[in-house]
């Protein structure tokens, strides 16, 4: 059984390997899913971000240029839910039970 299990993973681990390589180039500003229009015959926000996020930003990594700049407001609120999740799991995490605050306490008197 166990030897069946790991040729289906082989045989899916090909099929993805095969896959990707119909993938368009990374950052291809011709590929299908950038050569898309809005209703208003406008081309798509991946399209503008591909061609002008270096020369709009002077940022070479494509990914901060729309995290930091474009996308920047979402991205601050974004990171002020995760900031405050992190603090109330610090909170509550940091707490000593109270018995055993009192447990010591009573060592100590002793």
């Amino acid at each position: 059984m166990r030897s069946v299990n790991i040729g289906i993973l082989i045989l899916f681990c090909a099929l993805l390997i095969y896959a990707s390589f119909g993938l368009p180039a990374r950052g291809d500003n011709q590929a299908v899913v950038n050569r898309a229009e809005s209703p208003a015959g406008s081309p798509n926000a991946a399209s503008y971000y591909i061609e002008n996020a270096y020369r709009d930003t002077h940022t070479p990594n494509m990914v901060t240029a729309i995290l930091a700049d474009y996308r920047g407001y979402d991205t601050l609120g974004e990171e002020t839910v995760i900031l405050t999740a992190g603090l109330i799991c610090f909170l509550l995490l940091r707490r000593e039970p109270k018995k055993k605050k009192e447990e010591e306490e009573e060592d100590e008197e002793e």
